[in-house]
């Protein structure tokens, strides 16, 4: 009786042990912009829940709050921005964050306010476009490449509407905070809004007047990653989220969801 009742007190151990174990997940925070970022991660919170984790996705309207949470330590990665963004950001702030992983890019558009067509830009115009360093060079290339306007030889990636060399119609170029270019398009000519913006104020790509080509240096360079902070690359946790997010079936999930104005990386 008394091995039987060692043997029974031993499996009811074990089943403890274990049950135990399986309560005690490591939660992995993801700070991202609601729309597509957010809605990715939600994709593969069963697939990380497999490999040992809970996803939980923190969603922020900015640019600038998911940054310093990382840098803080209160988040343990973000999706939401693209590698120049955040390159300038940490030289900026003084903050140590990397990329781990492209995970898709946005088509930047031009959207009509109140003016309909390019064609129809009246002379004095006026064109919103996100107010970051690098958002805003991405829209005057998307400009000129649409013949707005001219900048600079050389400037590229870095210009600003101070490096504009050519503005035939005058138009004012008005530096509007990314996430509020949709909330503002009525009040301008037309308006330059990142992807994730747009979906999120109700438009669709198929909307934009003009938009940048998949094998533009841009779309190429603004890659949308997963950042994290310098020194924790190789986390397990962070690990296996990017393992659950590079498949086939967020793919699929991205292309049939976004129909354009997202586009897979892996």
């Amino acid at each position: 009786m008394k091995k039987l009742i060692a043997a029974v007190l031993a499996v009811l151990l074990v089943a403890s042990s274990l049950s135990g174990c399986a309560k005690k997940k490591q939660t992995v925070k993801v700070g991202a912009s609601p729309t597509p970022h957010a809605e990715i991660l939600n994709q593969v919170k069963d697939a990380m829940a497999k490999e040992g984790y809970d996803l939980e996705v923190q969603e922020f309207s900015d640019y600038v709050m998911p940054n310093t949470a990382l840098e803080s330590g209160d988040l343990d990665a973000n999706y939401f921005q693209h590698k120049p963004y955040m390159d300038q950001f940490n030289t900026d702030n003084g903050t140590h964050l990397v990329s781990v992983a492209a995970i898709h890019y946005e088509p930047m558009g031009i959207f009509a306010g109140k003016t309909k067509t390019l064609a129809d830009l009246p002379d004095g115009g006026s064109i919103a476009v996100p107010n970051d360093a690098t958002n805003e060079a991405r829209a005057l290339m998307l400009l000129e490449a649409n013949g707005v306007i001219k900048l600079k030889d050389g400037v590229g990636l870095k210009a600003t509407k101070l490096d504009v060399a050519e503005n035939p119609k005058n138009i004012e170029i008005v530096e509007v905070e990314a996430a509020q270019l949709c909330n503002d398009l009525p009040d301008v000519d037309l308006a330059v809004i990142n992807g994730n913006y747009a979906i999120q104020g109700g438009l669709s790509i198929s909307d934009a007047l003009a938009m940048e080509a998949a094998d533009s240096e841009a779309a190429q360079t603004y890659a949308n990653i997963i950042a994290v902070k310098e020194g924790h690359e190789n986390d397990p946790g962070i690990k296996a989220l990017v393992k659950c997010l590079e498949t086939e079936e967020v793919r699929q999930y991205i292309t049939d969801t976004y129909k354009g104005a997202v586009v897979a990386l892996f």
